[in-house]
């Protein structure tokens, strides 16, 4: 696959400066002097559509803090048994790393661990792909579009959303994408919508009010099913009529989400009470809530669904949950502040983003301990690359 790179002006930081761990969710990633600290955007009121997106007022102007960036051609060293993928497979494995800090998404040829490329993206938290490796969509959430990328000609398109977009998800079939406008962190006048963008035009069709803050978004196995964490609740969007069927209360303040292999359980991240939910999709019930590290901030379902990887921000660690029996089955320790984390389609690996470092832990999930660490360049730190969002394909 073909794509460009950019190489933004470089910033310093000042002597003496202080890492500031983030708490309960990421309204945005501010990059100051090359230290992630959080900030909460301003209110910025959601407009309705009225036969396309209106205007939602004066976008701000960011700019990358460092030069430092994953090196399109760096190869990798993973440590897999012999069974597992090879380079010159041919169906490769591909993985789109959206890097916050670095403003970009690196795409890596996982079969090849080598990394072939990098779209600007300004502050991107969240990233998907279509299942046939045709568009990657990544949330620019320094900024009010989400950015949709031509794999072939690497080709941007910047699709108006609304303020502050933080994750985007794709469905099953490819038709339909729903990016998350988060807005300001709580309260009145934040943004409280998910917009569904076609991928045939990359134009925003329509909004579906979901709540305040929504945060991340997942599909159901077989499409017909979105799920949305917001500021206290989870949204069950009915894809088909496009709107809220029902709401399940979470209080505590989800942020993370992810759907059992056969539709029948959602496992929900709440950062402020250091916990998993397990909550049933057909009755909205929680069925158990599983305490983890400290700020649980991401989870992923291995595809066989027997077991759940969650990101335990503050811990520095990724707690293992058996979906059998909801208990904790390892704990894994990573790098600074892991912030998204991702399972191979195989299932045979997972992949952790770690914010401070800018790097990338990978787990086997046969023996749950590191095997490598994926990083941008040789001998140059990756401070400002801060993963945010990993998604992975299959090539065609």
């Amino acid at each position: 696959m073909s794509a460009h790179s950019v190489s933004p002006s470089a910033g310093q930081a000042p002597e003496g400066a202080q890492i500031r761990r983030p708490r309960k969710r990421l309204s945005r990633m501010s990059w100051i002097a090359g230290v992630a600290v959080l900030v909460l955007a301003a209110p910025a009121a959601a407009s309705a559509l009225a036969g396309g997106l209106v205007s939602h007022g004066t976008r701000p102007v960011n700019s990358p803090q460092s030069n430092t960036r994953y090196q399109v051609g760096r190869h990798l060293t993973i440590r897999r048994p012999a069974t597992a993928r090879r380079a010159g497979s041919p169906d490769p494995l591909l993985a789109y790393i959206a890097l916050a800090g670095g403003y970009e998404v690196a795409a890596v040829n996982v079969s090849a661990l080598e990394i072939t490329g990098a779209y600007s993206a300004d502050s991107t938290e969240g990233v998907a792909v279509l299942p046939d490796d045709s568009q990657v969509f990544a949330a620019e959430t320094g900024q009010y579009d989400v950015i949709a990328v031509n794999t072939s000609t690497a080709k941007e398109t910047a699709i108006e959303v609304g303020p502050y977009p933080q994750d985007v998800a794709v469905s099953p079939d490819g038709g339909v994408v729903y990016a998350t406008v988060t807005g300001s962190n709580t309260g009145p006048g934040g943004s409280d919508y998910v917009a569904v963008i076609s991928p045939a035009t990359d134009t925003v069709t329509s909004d579906i009010t979901v709540g305040t803050a929504p945060r991340q978004v997942v599909f159901s196995p077989d499409g017909s099913t979105a799920y949305v964490t917001t500021q206290d609740s989870i949204a069950v969007i009915d894809v088909a009529a496009g709107r809220v069927v029902r709401e399940i209360p979470d209080p505590a303040g989800p942020q993370g989400i992810a759907v059992s292999p056969d539709g029948t359980t959602l496992y929900v991240t709440n950062p402020s009470a250091n916990a998993l939910l397990v909550i049933s999709a057909a009755t909205g019930q929680v069925e158990a809530s599983v305490a983890t590290g400290q700020e649980p901030y991401s989870v992923a379902v291995t595809p066989d669904g027997l077991a759940a990887y969650v990101a335990d921000m503050n811990s520095d660690a990724v707690t293992v949950v058996s979906t059998a029996t909801n208990a904790v089955t390892a704990t894994v320790a990573v790098g600074q502040l892991p912030g998204t984390v991702a399972v191979t389609p195989d299932g045979s690996e997972v992949w952790v983003g770690n914010i401070l470092p800018g790097d990338v832990s990978v787990i086997s999930t046969a023996t749950n301990t590191v095997v490598g660490t994926l990083t941008g360049g040789s001998g140059t730190a990756t401070l400002d690359a801060a993963p945010l969002g990993i998604a992975f394909v299959q090539a065609p």
